[in-house]
């Protein structure tokens, strides 16, 4: 990762802004040369707005934040600091990290850099943006369901989410507390190794924090693979499985890059996994995600946090200033989550969600006892067209969504570019036990060596 003088600064700022204006990356550009003596002195990267950045402004991309300033930092920006990274910006994202596609923050979606009709996905949208343009070689995201891996995939670059807890979450904005991970994206896989040895273990504040390994993630990914094995979920890779001709495509290549990777002598095998437990994933994902997300963002009242409106008493405050501080689709999600949770539903509904993501994982668990990681295919489509959103693709849902599998065991997951399909880049991801994070980046690395440099 390469490190800029101030003078190089101040010219990187002006792209920053001229790139803002184009693709909307930023909801804060910073202006000033702040580094300190550290192994990243001098490296410039964007971080996610809902990260906290004291006397920075932060909103979550989210008018009832719009001009909110915190007094604190989080754990992340803090070591960021200390290791003499020069923050750029805080990024644009999907309003409160509740979204996938990147069209929700308060300033509008974020246009992909590879072509502006199309989506860059989310949430953690301006982040994955800055770092596919080239203005940053790494940026921070966070990942609740896919918010890292998928806007990677759709980029071009590297997604890297560590086991839940590796980087400590103090100062994050939490959506859903259960699933969010903290991560990165960056142009290769030995950096996103770098990074989370640089920034993992605890710091005393997030109690969910991983003891320190003590691991080098960077000494071990040149180890041999060939004695580890790989699955995926044999009837989801299926092109004849499919009528979209761009899920096609990507399959193709999925089960050609496998076909490389056999004959380099690695393990891969193809599973039956049970359909009924892919087919939970989403529900079960929407149904606890909006209720903690509910319960989490019940402080953004506008009388403790957030935008206050106008109003004659306090419920009227409170009744206004979410009224107009939040979007529809937030406050769709506000609404679902506190149905989920009234006393009446919370036996059918979100306690049934919540067994049905142990049974997910437990059914995943099974299977790491006798393979080593799961590798599948990044995303189902290219990054989509704006103009194409609206259109319902209900064969590719699971396809779609199976990444939360990662946020709902805490497994570390990465995507890395496989391929071009339509002149755009499509990812493959991996998944792997909890806690071996060395491994996934290991495989990975190797994978990314494999894969060479073939314009993806």
């Amino acid at each position: 990762m390469k490190s800029i003088r101030e003078e190089e600064y101040k010219a990187l700022v002006e792209q920053a802004k001229d790139a803002h204006e184009k693709y909307n990356i930023f909801e804060t550009i910073i202006e000033d040369y702040n580094t300190n003596e550290g192994p990243l002195k001098g490296v410039p990267y964007v971080l996610k707005d809902n990260i906290s950045t004291s006397n920075i402004l932060t909103t979550a991309s989210s008018n009832i934040l719009k001009d909110y300033i915190p007094v604190y930092d989080a754990s992340i920006y803090e070591r960021l600091k200390k290791s003499g990274a020069v923050l750029l910006g805080k990024s644009t994202m999907d309003e409160l990290a509740m979204g996938g596609l990147g069209i929700t923050g308060h300033l509008g979606p974020v246009k992909n850099p590879l072509d502006p009709k199309r989506i860059m996905g989310g949430s953690s949208s301006g982040s994955a943006a800055a770092v596919a343009l080239g203005l940053v070689p790494f940026a921070i995201g966070s990942d609740t369901g896919d918010s890292i891996r998928k806007p990677a995939a759709y980029g071009g670059i590297v997604g890297f989410k560590p086991s839940y807890g590796r980087i400590p979450r103090y100062g994050l904005f939490a959506f859903a507390s259960s699933l969010d991970h903290l991560g990165f994206f960056t142009k290769n896989v030995s950096d996103a190794a770098y990074l989370t040895t640089l920034l993992k273990g605890p710091d005393g504040f997030d109690m969910t924090a991983l003891e320190d390994d003590k691991l080098d993630y960077c000494q071990s990914l040149n180890d041999d693979i060939k004695n580890k094995n790989l699955f995926y979920f044999k009837d989801l890779v299926d092109p004849k499985n499919y009528q979209d001709e761009e899920a096609k495509l990507i399959l193709e290549s999925f089960n050609k890059k496998i076909a490389e990777f056999k004959e380099a002598g690695l393990k891969i095998e193809g599973i039956d996994f049970d359909r009924a437990l892919l087919e939970a994933i989403k529900p079960s994902y929407m149904i606890i995600s909006s209720a903690e997300a509910t319960s989490n963002n019940a402080n953004l009242t506008g009388i403790i946090f957030g935008t206050r409106a106008k109003g004659d008493d306090i419920d009227e405050i409170i009744t206004n200033s979410r009224t107009e501080g939040f979007s529809t689709a937030i406050k769709k999600r506000f609404v679902q989550g506190s149905y989920f949770l009234l006393k009446d539903n919370q036996e059918k509904i979100f306690k049934k969600a919540q067994k049905a993501r142990r049974m997910i994982v437990d059914a995943i668990n099974s299977e790491f006892l006798k393979y080593d990681a799961l590798i599948m295919p990044s995303t189902a489509t290219i990054a989509p067209l704006f103009s194409e959103l609206d259109k319902k693709k209900d064969e590719l849902v699971i396809l779609e969504n199976y990444l939360a599998i990662a946020n709902f065991g805490g497994y570390p997951s990465i995507s890395i570019p496989s391929d071009k399909i339509n002149s755009m880049p499509i990812g493959i991801s991996l998944t792997g036990r909890f806690k071996e994070d060395a491994l996934v980046l290991n495989i990975a690395n190797k994978l990314e060596e494999l894969l060479g440099d073939k314009d993806v």
